[in-house]
């Protein structure tokens, strides 16, 4: 996986320093160990794209063909059923979980404030016909925004999704594929398809991010959010640090090798985070190939070798960049045991399996198809 990168690098005090200037001036030393594949695979969050892509442009998407325009207009017209429907104690209440289950209620939060409000003062003065839809959606929405609810009965009625995944405690855009308004009602249709688009702009932002995060450029991080900023500006300036020191003391510029060792490692993580988001154990051999790069031995031995400087040229960065056998076998080493011990007392709830897991899962399947 190549990277592309026209940004030169800049020592603390400002001063630029050239390219490799004596990439043959010593013998290669790693010429027993044969180069093996890299193990990474392609996968990001838009399952096409990973996270470093080349040549680096920030291209177009196509994800989605509404404009600003339409966007706002529909968000008007669900604004206009929200305080149509608002004036109904049920129908208000039931548009206002659709929204939040939907993840768009940040789009309408004056609106909801006002509603929620208003809800507050009926619970108070008015009592309802024991519909019990009723008194828990709004036992939980008025609860869910800080207003003072009795609980009257402590009694809870156990639903198993609803325990596994409590409401309050889960990211509602991850959520919403799981909810389905099937109600009568005219808004139902406006919002669903409101948050589709919803999510397809947001798909769009996200992997114009991803683009944007793969130049390791900072004029083009500026773009990110916030969160993001920090993570990358941190690992772009230690990276360059390191690079100049390097430079420094071997006269070798290592900042193309030491970026592709991080964007490997990341696209190891997002690998797992397929696994782990589907519930689906990977093969043991699919584990271990990517369980290699995951360990992190890779980013501690390539930035070793430059801090060393033993032996540097052009010919062993190369064989050092394409993950060779020293590399790959205490990779391989490290993660087994890895597995072996710590996954095992960690036991933790929805992990992405272990080696000896995938491969018991390997050898049941080979079991029941002989």
């Amino acid at each position: 996986m190549a990277m592309y990168c026209s940004v030169s690098l800049t020592a603390a005090s400002g001063s630029r320093f050239p390219r490799n200037r004596n990439s043959e001036r010593e013998k290669p030393i790693l010429k027993q160990f044969k180069p093996t594949p890299a193990s990474t695979q392609n996968w990001s969050i838009s399952q096409k794209q990973t996270l470093v892509s080349g040549p680096l442009k920030r291209r177009r998407t196509t994800t989605t063909d509404v404009s600003d325009f339409e966007f706002a207009e529909k968000l008007k017209k669900i604004k206009h059923f929200l305080r149509k429907e608002g004036e109904d104690p049920i129908q208000g209440l039931a548009m206002i979980d659709a929204i939040q289950r939907l993840s768009v209620d940040y789009h309408f939060q004056e609106e909801i404030d006002s509603i929620l409000a208003r809800q507050s003062m009926l619970s108070r003065t008015f009592h309802s016909d024991n519909n019990l839809y009723e008194i828990a959606l709004r036992f939980r929405l008025l609860r869910q925004q800080g207003y003072h609810v009795s609980a009257d009965y402590k009694q809870a009625r156990l639903v198993r999704n609803s325990l596994d995944h409590p409401h309050h405690k889960s990211l509602a855009s991850f959520m919403a594929k799981n909810f389905h308004n099937d109600e009568p009602n005219g808004w139902s249709s406006e919002l669903q398809e409101l948050a589709e688009t919803e999510f397809k702009m947001v798909k769009s932002r996200h992997q114009l991010e991803v683009v944007d995060v793969s130049k390791w450029d900072i004029a083009a991080a500026e773009r990110l959010p916030d969160s993001m900023k920090i993570c990358f500006k941190a690992l772009n300036n230690i990276t360059n640090e390191i690079s100049y020191e390097i430079y420094k003391k071997h006269g070798w510029n290592p900042v193309d090798s030491l970026r592709k060792t991080w964007t490997d490692l990341c696209n190891a993580f997002l690998v797992e985070a397929k696994w782990f988001a589907s519930g689906k154990l990977p093969s043991s051999e699919e584990y271990l190939k990517n369980g290699i790069v995951s360990s992190g031995v890779n980013v501690v031995l390539v930035h070793i070798f430059f801090l060393l400087g033993q032996g540097i040229s052009k010919e062993n960065v190369e064989l050092i960049n394409n993950f060779p056998a020293i590399i790959s076998s205490t990779a391989t080493i490290l993660r087994l045991w890895d597995d072996l011990g710590s996954a095992k007392d960690e036991n933790q709830d929805g992990h992405d399996g272990s080696y000896v897991e995938c491969y018991r899962k390997s050898l049941l399947y080979e079991n029941v198809s002989s």
